[in-house]
């Protein structure tokens, strides 16, 4: 069987478990606390697996490791072709894979639990929120703009594409920060819209918790 090291509330877990689910793959959990006991990330056993030490990490049914979530996903989606997540075509699968990497390149890279808390050793909590909402509507901003005129029901294509999985994780993130986003109403139906298959609802971070002492 599959086996994924996640996190609860890890951004980048949280996209290959919606992908895991919109395939209809069946995978073992395996919790790794980011900030219990100093992160378990940090300790030997999880670094003999992934050395950058960072979640997720997903082992295959051959034993193969798998690190990064854009990897993860790529690799499902060539491996278990029947449910896609992405659209058809090199110039649709291209513009996915762009609108993705505007998120998981220059949005969450800045703001990810690792640069938190070292702006929080020169900062306080109100210069750290403003740091992580400026980044949060960089890239919303260009997200909206492109998504203006769109003909789908999603970002990229009528059903779920890797671009759509990644705008989830950040828009929970964005809400646990409590960044507006009223600016943003296409972002706001696509996230919704997500919110109601069952793939993206038993992939949520609260819905973890039963596993992962959070």
């Amino acid at each position: 069987m599959i086996k994924l090291y996640t996190y609860w509330r890890s951004t980048a877990a949280y996209r290959v478990r919606i992908a895991l689910n919109l395939k209809g793959l069946a995978y073992q959990a395996i919790p790794v606390h980011l900030v219990k006991d100093g992160g378990e990330q940090h300790q030997a056993a999880y670094r003999s697996l992934n050395p950058q030490g960072l979640v997720p990490a997903l082992v295959t049914e051959a034993d193969e490791v798998i690190t990064q979530s854009m990897a993860i996903m790529e690799y499902l989606e060539a491996t278990y072709p029947d449910i896609a997540i992405l659209p058809n075509g090199p110039l649709a699968q291209a513009r996915c894979r762009a609108m993705a990497q505007v998120i998981v390149s220059d949005i969450h890279p800045l703001n990810n639990l690792r640069v938190l808390q070292t702006l929080k050793k020169s900062w306080n909590q109100s210069q750290v929120d403003v740091w992580y909402a400026h980044w949060i509507h960089e890239g919303f901003k260009a997200l909206e703009q492109q998504l203006a005129e769109r003909k789908t029901s999603f970002m990229n294509e009528m059903y779920p594409c890797i671009s759509d999985i990644c705008l989830v994780g950040q828009i929970y993130n964005a809400n646990r920060f409590k960044v507006p986003l009223d600016d943003y109403p296409s972002l706001l139906e696509i996230n919704r819209r997500c919110l109601e298959l069952p793939a993206f609802q038993q992939a949520a971070p609260e819905a973890q918790l039963s596993e992962v002492d959070g």
